[in-house]
């Protein structure tokens, strides 16, 4: 008997306590915490420039934003979470070439070829800096 009560004011115990969880969490100046969801975060699409014209045949396009703390590495290219073939679709970034999907015996493969996964090695960002010395190239036009 005595067991038993014990066990009906635990229980009793136990749910008034967790009534005191079900009620509106506030701050420390009265605010409820959670009052509304948040709105569904929007995709962000990069436009930052349009691409540049190419200088010369065959060179790699530049890239028209910041890379700074993109990481690409062995594991993990920041670079393809935009410009894969699957999320060039959601991002409106410019998808990685074909040229990119060839192995170096020119079979294509399903994946971006090793030789091409680290993309700064060729493609570097567009900044507006002034030239360390003056230059008179022209490109091709």
């Amino acid at each position: 008997m005595k067991k038993s009560l014990f066990v009906l004011l635990s229980l009793l115990f136990t749910l008034s306590v967790n009534a005191d969880d079900l009620e509106v969490k506030r701050t420390l100046n009265g605010a409820s915490i959670l009052e509304k969801m948040s709105p569904q975060p929007e995709i962000k699409k990069w436009h930052d420039t349009e691409p540049q014209p190419r200088n010369y045949p065959q060179q790699p396009p530049i890239i028209p934003h910041t890379t700074k703390g993109y990481v690409i590495n062995q594991k993990f290219n920041k670079c393809l979470t935009c410009h894969s073939d699957q999320d060039s679709k959601i991002s409106g970034a410019t998808p990685v070439g074909k040229s990119h999907y060839h192995d170096r015996d020119g079979s294509p493969t399903t994946k971006i070829s090793a030789r091409r996964y680290f993309c700064v090695q060729c493609h570097v960002p567009q900044v507006d800096a002034k030239p360390f010395m003056e230059n008179d190239f022209k490109g091709e036009e």
